[in-house]
This record gives C-alpha cells, structure tokens and sequence, in this order.
C-alpha cells in the first residue's frame, strides 16, 4: 500500500482542508493542529499534503521538487517522528528532538513543519516533551499531531491544537473506493469496507493482508464451536515472525467483532442464557492482543488459550 507521504491524491477531508485553507490563506495559521479520526480515514494523508503547501510545494503535483523531497523524507524543513517496526511507543529522545528542530530558521521554505504519526503512540515522558513545544510555540512553525483516539492524549496537549475532524466514510464509499483499486468484487469491497468500519485506507490495508480469509476463518471457527476445527493447528502455526504478528491481530479483530455480533442478537432476541461467558470472552479477544505484545508471550500458546475460553463459552 502506497504511503501517504508519497501520495499526492486526496478524498474524504474536504472540510478539514477547507478550515485549514481558510486558515492559511486569512493569516490565522495555528502552530499546532490535531487531526483526529478513525485509523485509516486519510488523517496522514492530508497531514502531508498540508506540509508539502507548508514547504511551498504544488499541490497534486508528483515530480514538483518538494514533494519528491518530501517522498525521500530528504526535506530539510520536515521531521516526522512515527513508531519503529516492533516498537510499542515513539521514545522521549525522539520527541526531544522538536525544540531544536524548531529553533533553526526554515532551510528552504516559508515554514518548518513536523508530523507525529500517531501522537498515540506517545508515552508519558515524550507526551510531555512534545508539550513543552507546544507551551512554546515556534515561529513560523506547525506542528501536526495524528490521533485515532485522542481521548487518551494529555488534556493539556489537545487544548493547546486546533481540531480537525476527519469521519468515516458510508459503507458504500469506502466499498467504491476500495473496489476501484483493487479490483475486488462489490461483495469483497463490501465486506472490506464493513469490516474497516468505513476506513477507506485501513480497508485497503486489509485486503492486502489478507483480512477476508482470517474473517471467514474466524466465522468458520466460531460456527464449529465447542467442536473442533481441523484447521487450527495450521492456523496457530502461521503466527510467526512480523507478518504473523499482523495475522494474529486481525484474527482476534475479527473473532472479537462476530462474537460482540453473536451476543447482540442474542441479547435482542431475548436469548440471555451464557451472555455474560460470551461478553467475558469478547473483552479477552480485545485485550489479549496487546498482553502478547506487551510481554511478548508466545502468540501460538494465547491462541490456544483463547480457543478453550471460547469452547467453554459455547458449552454453557
């Protein structure tokens, strides 16, 4: 999947481009925007797209010389602090770097600009040395923070940014968009689409890892419950290694999101006998994931754990 700082096309934030023009083009520019949204809605996106403006780039251009700096992550004027591959939070000596990265004068550009993506994956101490450059705001400097749950940022870091709301898209949009570039059928496209909840960009990301196999997959072994699936010993064998991390993940996404569904029709069909074994066993399915990566348990060992949960679950 293309990454949105090599991308130059842009859909489904036009409201938040046309608060941030207005803002550019009266003078008003903030020095800090959070850009909050589900994961996968173009939040990124448009993140890059206001730094190449920022920079003195041409919009919608792939070979203007800034946003060919820009997809080298060679420009002078950009810092983007993201999380390493296996890590679990962007470390304080990151964050550090913003003070003095704001305190030169721009290289080449009207402005210097930094992207955190995502300012959820700040810890407590490189949240508050993020906060200490937004106590002190950079001349002419914009800082833009990316949050899919900014709930759970300092309160004192979002009231010091400027909003910008990206939604999900409809179903059927983001079913469109997804089909378009994929090739998908609209049956495919359409369960994508559901299944990212209406993210476009995570819908994609899905497809190419393989989402609609884990999703059948995980349908097929609740259906088979308390029986057994001869495919779940292959199943737990292919959570090895980075790619079967991101497997793992999907899989209880999928078995947590069929088993709230299960429960729900149960609870409005008035079936209330073994709700709360069921309740108990979605709110494993979501919190296990993270107690794996925190600990760096053995992802095959949780699996089978998780199965015997869900085969009691089914007895009662």
């Amino acid at each position: 999947m293309t990454h949105p700082r090599d991308t130059t096309a842009f859909e489904g934030g036009e409201g938040a481009d046309a608060a941030f023009s207005e803002a550019l083009d009266r003078g008003r520019l903030h020095h800090a925007w959070l850009l909050t949204g589900p994961e996968g809605v173009g939040k990124a996106t448009f993140a890059y797209r206001a730094a190449r403006r920022l920079l003195g780039g041409r919009l919608n251009d792939p070979e203007d010389p800034v946003t060919r700096q820009v997809a080298a992550q060679s420009h002078p004027d950009l810092l983007v602090l993201e999380r390493e591959p296996g890590k679990r939070n962007i470390p304080v000596d990151e964050a550090r770097r913003l003070p003095e990265f704001f305190s030169m004068a721009p290289a080449s550009s009207p402005y210097r600009v930094a992207i955190i993506d995502a300012a959820d994956d700040l810890n407590a101490n490189s949240a508050n040395a993020v906060l200490k450059t937004l106590e002190e705001p950079p001349e002419r400097g914009v800082l833009f923070l990316i949050s899919h749950a900014p709930g759970g940022l300092l309160p004192t870091i979002r009231s010091r940014c400027r909003r910008l709301a990206f939604p999900a898209w409809s179903r059927e949009r983001a079913a469109a968009f997804v089909s378009e570039r994929t090739g998908l059928s609209d049956a495919d496209a359409e369960r994508l689409a559901a299944i990212a909840h209406g993210a476009p960009g995570k819908a994609l990301s899905l497809a190419a890892e393989g989402a609609l196999d884990l999703d059948t997959r995980a349908r097929d072994l609740l259906r088979a419950l308390p029986g057994d699936d001869p495919g779940l010993l292959a199943l737990s064998e292919s959570f090895r290694g980075q790619e079967g991390a991101r497997r793992f993940e999907i899989l209880f996404e999928r078995l947590a999101d069929q088993v709230r569904q299960m429960a729900t029709q149960s609870a409005m069909s008035g079936e209330l006998a073994g709700l709360d074994r069921w309740s108990a066993a979605w709110e494993r399915l979501i919190a296990l994931p993270r107690e794996v990566e925190a600990v760096n348990l053995d992802r095959a060992d949780a699996f089978w754990t998780t199965i015997g949960e869900l085969r009691a679950a089914a007895r009662a």
